[in-house]
């Protein structure tokens, strides 16, 4: 594992009054995009949005692949627990210590949010994973998620998250205790304006158990 550090690790801090989200950009993204990501769901949230350190091509990314669609699992389950050290480190640094976590989730960030919370449960007590897919190739993983939620949200013609990696992630989460929603709109990859609709539905109804 590579040095994790606030120091050493570029991403933004919002204090806010509501939601805590920790938001994960896209490939070629990067932490100020995903920060208004958070901001289209709850204005007032409090948020931290790191950058992803692997870079292909000049573009920010989580963790490394090898083609498009095929992940170097071996990576993502370093680059996972990378994440959860930074997060770790973030919640010393900025007094976030029992504040319950959402992370937010964009393609490539919705992928290491679903890898992070079935590598490190507890870390993501719920998950909003926009055109997100499962993040293990055909490797299957063992964890006990009950208490976590997750949404996926998901195109139903999506070449970059086909509908089963989306089902695959569905079905091994549940199968894990995981309480899990998903939402199919016509169209491919990326987060339309239904997309966000549900999201803040979803959000709402939880925190009104």
């Amino acid at each position: 594992m590579t040095d994790v550090t606030l120091g050493s690790w570029p991403h933004t801090f919002a204090p806010g009054t509501g939601e805590l989200f920790v938001t994960l950009h896209g490939t070629g993204g990067n932490e100020a995009e995903a920060t208004a990501l958070a901001s289209a769901l709850d204005a007032g949230a409090a948020v931290l949005s790191p950058r992803g350190r692997v870079t292909e091509h000049g573009m920010n990314r989580w963790f490394r692949r090898l083609g498009e669609g095929i992940f170097d699992v071996d990576d993502v389950i370093a680059r996972a627990g990378e994440l959860v050290e930074f997060v770790k480190a973030a919640r010393d640094a900025y007094g976030l210590e029992g504040r319950r976590i959402t992370a937010v989730g964009f393609s490539n960030g919705a992928n290491i949010a679903l890898a992070v919370a079935q590598l490190h449960p507890g870390v993501f007590e719920r998950v909003i994973a926009f055109s997100g897919m499962y993040p293990f190739g055909d490797r299957v993983l063992e964890a006990e998620l009950r208490g976590t939620d997750v949404l996926m949200l998901s195109g139903d013609a999506d070449p970059m998250a086909p509908l089963d990696r989306v089902h695959t992630a569905v079905s091994e989460l549940t199968r894990k205790g995981a309480a899990v929603e998903v939402a199919l709109r016509p169209g491919g990859h990326g987060i339309a304006p239904s997309d966000l609709e549900t999201a803040r539905t979803w959000l709402a109804a939880r925190d009104a158990k």
